[in-house]
């Protein structure tokens, strides 16, 4: 009868001796030699825990970044969702000079859901401390970062130069958090693709794209997990975008998740009007009225080239008068014309809406500066949509002290931005060192957000055909991610909803 030896894998065979016939040097006489059968085993792979640790986005609107743990033995694999810029209040912005409590370097791989600066804006700091791994996401979010990252690092050190000028610092000398060269890093690791198209970030993690209808290139991240049982699905919302948007598609529906992170900046309130273009044509012959000049504060991506398509068709139907309009935002410009190079990511195809008679782009500095002249009426569009930095700063320290001209707010202003100081109502706002009175006419159009509203977020919910195992509600201050997160849990039924803290860190799978 043949003995069975079960042996592990190795790359080479060998022979395989009784450790007492491998002692001896002679084999007794009556001894018969019995065959051996042998069988190389497959080692069977580990079971795979898997955690979550939220690095931003948690009670907070701002700095995106989830950082998934793979441990497998004594394999761990650290990959991060987002990698985002805090904005607003000193005490959030002051976590990007904080270290992150990971090691860049042992990053597998970045995903990315979009473009914007809180969701991508830290990935220059990421590589200077060393990262060096692939950053996947959209092929548009692609081109956007071309032009979002190098102009996030051309402001950082300006104002740090400014600072250093002005001699307003508390840091001396002021530092950028980084440069436009650590920018230029980054996008040598920019992998992209379009949408539902499967890649393999990992061995062990796959992920899709689905379209948010954001912003140009935003993305829903369907996310696969492959464990040695069983594999599991985790979805990130990234940010929503609105229902019936007239340049970009709806939010694309998903059905299941094991595990779901949803966005919540709107989730305590409803935002949608009836009419946005009556409301537009409204404030602009208000402000035409008054004789003065509107200053309209836009993100540069998105809301910019929303507002152009209502303008260009407000005065082709005669509701507002053909004053002139500047698009007085460098990096505006430069998307508007990225919608042309994508022209399968909006509604417009390839249709170019933002172009009419009246329409002036500004991209030289002199030209800007020349607008401060305007005595009206005009409209100017500029950025930053939350007033915090680029050449709005300058138009409102022109434009606020003038009872004539109007300033309009067309996008969520979080805390401890300009914008959001303005939408209170504050009568004086500090900007390059100096207090600035406001004399001017503020107003705001919330039916103009990128964000969906509370009802759009509860729509895009609906879509699970049941309640993942774990939701984890993120990106929205802590009163708009509470109301989120008992919707849910009392008009849905989900059990297990989270308000995630700062830094937590949750075990969503052992064993798989």
């Amino acid at each position: 009868m043949n003995r069975i030896v079960r042996l592990p894998s190795v790359p080479f065979p060998f022979v395989w001796l009784p450790k007492s016939s491998a002692q001896s040097t002679t084999r007794p006489a009556a001894a018969t030699a019995q065959p051996i059968a042998v069988e190389w085993a497959t080692a069977e792979p580990l079971p795979l825990d898997v955690s979550l640790t939220f690095l931003g986005a948690a009670h907070c609107v701002t700095g995106s970044k989830y950082v998934l743990t793979l441990d497998r033995g004594r394999n761990r694999q650290q990959l991060l969702v987002d990698c985002g810029l805090f904005q607003g209040l000193q005490e959030l912005r002051q976590r990007n000079h904080e270290p992150l409590p990971l090691v860049a370097a042992d990053l597998e791989a970045v995903v990315l859901t979009h473009a914007h600066i809180d969701h991508s804006g830290y990935l220059p700091k990421l590589v200077k401390d060393g990262f060096q791994g692939p950053i996947f996401c959209t092929d548009a979010t692609a081109d956007l970062l071309r032009i979002l990252l190098l102009d996030s690092a051309k402001l950082q050190e300006e104002e740090a130069a400014f600072a250093n000028a002005e001699g307003y610092s508390k840091h001396h000398p002021a530092e950028p958090l980084y440069t436009v060269a650590d920018a230029e890093q980054v996008l040598a690791l920019l992998e992209s693709a379009p949408y539902n198209q499967t890649l393999q970030v990992t061995d062990q993690v796959q992920v899709i794209f689905r379209d948010a209808g954001h912003i140009l290139g935003s993305a829903i991240v369907e996310m696969t997990l492959q464990g040695a049982r069983q594999s599991k699905k985790l979805v990130f919302s990234g940010d929503l975008g609105r229902y019936n948007n007239p340049v970009l598609f709806d939010p694309t529906p998903v059905k299941e998740a094991d595990v779901l992170l949803v966005e919540s900046t709107y989730g305590d309130r409803n935002t949608r009007i009836e009419d946005p273009e009556a409301e537009l044509a409204r404030l602009i012959n208000e402000a035409v009225e008054r004789g003065g000049v509107l200053l309209i504060a836009a993100f540069a991506v998105g809301r910019t080239q929303t507002l152009l398509y209502y303008l260009k068709k407000l005065r082709q139907e005669g509701r507002v008068p053909q004053i002139p309009v500047y698009v007085d935002s460098p990096m505006g410009i430069r998307v508007t014309s990225l919608f042309r190079q994508h022209p399968t990511a909006h509604r417009l195809g390839l249709n170019n809406p933002f172009d009419f008679s009246g329409l002036h782009f500004v991209s030289d500095q002199q030209q800007s500066k020349a607008l401060n002249r305007l005595t009206g009426p005009a409209i100017i569009i500029s950025a930053s949509g939350m007033c915090t930095g680029g050449r709005i700063v300058h138009h409102l320290h022109n434009r606020l002290p003038r009872p004539q001209d109007t300033l309009l707010l067309v996008g969520y202003q979080a805390e401890g931005t300009r914008g959001r100081s303005l939408q209170d109502g504050e009568k004086q706002i500090k900007m390059f060192g100096e207090w600035v009175p406001v004399r001017c006419h503020v107003t705001e159009l919330d039916g103009f957000s990128a964000h969906a509203d509370r009802s759009e977020l509860l729509r895009w919910l609906r879509g699970f055909s049941q309640a993942p195992k774990r939701t984890f509600v993120v990106h929205g201050e802590p009163l708009a991610a509470e109301s989120l997160a008992q919707a849910l849990r009392h008009d849905r039924g989900w059990s297990s909803v989270i308000v995630p803290e700062y830094l937590e860190s949750d075990v969503l799978f052992t064993g798989i």
